[in-house]
């Protein structure tokens, strides 16, 4: 009988977990300022097409989850693990090779296929040894490392992008593969031991799913997780737009967006200290009215503005909603999963899946009606916002009957 391994520290576990789980992270935004090269190397004639290139990673993603968790609940955490980062090795060289559009998009959505099992097995990895506030605390803790990758991933692409072309930071993401790999294989232990293990059938993972789907606060967490990642997706798709050609500020982009996502990475500190005090539904209400009211008070001043904010305005609603939202990203996940730990790997799969359907959906057409003004994206946060809190209320209602 397989045993586990004497488990990590808390320090060397939270880095691997943020490592792994940064890998869909590092592909997206250290592609944000090679995305006007993309355009032009591959002949995309509409700006907001190159879009696409954000979009594609996030529907293989989408995808691919449904896979990973009812397989790392049969076969153990490590071997779907181990599928992933290979999927994931593949699509970055077949993002090196491509010589059209089309295959560029195979490419990445081949990519975020494999994406899906580092980010949502090592969910469920988490949740073998952690339960509720702990897990909450511990998934900032992961968050706090894990958002330093977004917030330099796009001064990589930019330093690339100085001396090589966009095919390098292809060549970056293959390599970052191949070193999570080799520290996984070599330090975490499995988590799931063969006598927790369910049998291997499409019954058992219907069933599962089922379950999960039916299970008020997987399923109301789930979609109110999907409609508030939505606006932040809708912000990612079409930043390099925004801050480039909106506000101009050519070289000095990645600074900007690195900055902004530094505060959802302060913001989930703040999350990892407060959380065991204050509990995850109660700082899930504050942060979504707090998107929501600064939202709707920016969308009527910009209403009077034609539609555009001056710089250093756009950054303090930035900042002031990011925050926010590094509030709700590790207790909406906590909150979902809770209740279900004994299906963890099917149920990360179908809240992740499901969650990330419907940010995709909202987030494309957020970024795709982008006209060179603020209204699509802070209307989508006010939006959304609104919708999330509805939901979340009818979630408290049935609570209390």
């Amino acid at each position: 009988m397989s045993k586990i391994i004497k488990k990590l520290s808390n320090v060397e576990f939270i880095m691997l977990m943020a490592l792994l789980t940064s890998l869909l992270a590092l592909a997206i935004d250290a592609m944000l300022p090679a995305l006007p090269h993309i355009g032009r190397d591959l002949n995309i004639k509409n700006a907001n097409n190159t879009q696409w290139v954000i979009s594609a990673i996030f529907i293989g993603f989408t995808i691919g989850q449904i896979f990973y968790g009812p397989i790392s609940d049969s076969f153990g955490r490590k071997k779907p693990i181990y599928a992933g980062l290979i999927i994931y090795a593949i699509g970055s060289i077949i993002s090196i090779l491509s010589w059209n559009f089309e295959i560029m998009l195979l490419g990445r959505f081949i990519q975020g296929l494999g994406a899906a099992g580092p980010k949502i097995v090592t969910m469920a990895l988490i949740r073998d040894q952690y339960q509720g506030r702990s897990m909450a605390r511990i998934m900032s803790f992961i968050m706090s490392l894990f958002i330093f990758v977004p917030a330099i991933a796009p001064a990589i692409g930019q330093a690339i992008l100085l001396f090589a072309g966009w095919r390098m930071i292809f060549i970056i993401l293959l390599m970052m593969a191949v070193i999570c790999m080799a520290w996984f294989a070599l330090r975490q232990p499995e988590t799931l031991l063969p006598e927790n293990r369910r049998s291997f059938s499409l019954k058992n993972i219907i069933a599962a799913m089922v379950e999960t789907c039916t299970n008020k606060y997987a399923f109301g967490y789930s979609i109110t997780m999907g409609f508030s990642f939505g606006a932040f997706i809708g912000y990612l798709n079409s930043s390099q737009q925004i801050f480039q050609n909106l506000y101009g500020v050519g070289d000095k982009f990645p600074l900007y967006f690195g900055g902004l996502a530094l505060m959802i990475g302060c913001a989930s500190i703040v999350n990892s200290k407060i959380v065991m005090r204050f509990g995850m539904r109660y700082l899930c209400w504050r942060a979504l009215f707090g998107t929501t009211i600064f939202s709707l008070i920016f969308l009527i001043i910009i209403y009077f503005n034609d539609g555009k904010l001056e710089l250093q305005y756009f950054m303090i609603w930035c900042i002031i909603v990011f925050f926010c939202m590094g509030i709700l990203f590790g207790n909406f996940n906590a909150l979902a999963i809770e209740k279900l730990g004994h299906i963890a790997g099917v149920a990360s799969a179908v809240i992740g899946s499901l969650s990330t359907f419907i940010a995709i959906t909202l987030g494309a057409s957020i970024g795709l009606i982008y006209n060179g003004t603020l209204y699509p994206l802070i209307a989508g946060f006010t939006i959304l916002g609104m919708t999330s809190i509805t939901i979340m209320y009818f979630i408290d209602k049935i609570d209390a009957k």
